[in-house]
């Protein structure tokens, strides 16, 4: 590991650590770079704003989801499982993670609100693993021919978002979120199914 990668990820843990105990609206750079025995001018040359941090805490985050969802995406099992099984370890991840502690909803609101494009990307890159298992289903002849199976995928998406985030959009403990994925990922199989008939937009 590189001196400057190793810095980078002092400074990574250190707000990590600040951000969970304290907040991150209640969290200088200042007092990063304190916990990381540098100025606070030096933290700049690594990111240039707290916003910057947060992205990466995020980016990281997002990277080891990412390997769980391909590795679901890709299984050999039936496409309609894989698709509750990407829903449902996605619910699970988030809301666990929250649930340990709330603080990361700050930070996620904040991506959200001053970073848009950063959580689009986010979306875009999931809505990928999702139209591999939409394309494995249509294969199989189980779900019916998709004209875009990516705008699909992000349909979806749209579709199950109080899922994705779930302590931002709901008060539900998560038996009871996962009762209704179940059933929301009923309805949209019943929509995908080869025996569907075709709505048009």
């Amino acid at each position: 590991m590189s001196d400057n990668v190793a810095t980078r990820t002092k400074i990574l843990e250190a707000a990590r650590q600040r951000f969970l105990h304290y907040g991150y609206s209640k969290t200088t750079m200042s007092e990063v770079a304190r916990d990381c025995e540098m100025s606070a001018g030096n933290i700049y040359r690594f990111f240039g704003s707290k916003l910057d941090i947060a992205e990466a805490m995020a980016t990281k985050f997002n990277a080891e989801n990412y390997t769980k969802f391909k590795a679901i995406a890709n299984k050999k099992t039936p496409a309609s499982d894989r698709l509750y099984e990407f829903f449902a370890y996605a619910l699970e991840q988030t809301y666990e993670a929250i649930d340990a502690d709330a603080k990361i909803l700050e930070i996620a609101e904040i991506l959200r609100k001053e970073r848009p494009d950063f959580f689009n990307a986010h979306l875009a890159s999931e809505r990928v693993f999702i139209e591999t298992i939409l394309n494995d289903g249509i294969e199989a002849g189980v779900f019916r021919k998709l004209d875009e199976p990516l705008v699909t995928a992000e349909m979806i998406q749209a579709a199950l978002m109080k899922f994705r985030f779930p302590q931002a959009y709901s008060q539900l403990k998560l038996d009871k979120l996962r009762y209704e994925l179940m059933g929301v990922i009923s309805l949209i199989l019943a929509g995908l199914s080869a025996s569907a008939t075709e709505f048009e937009l």
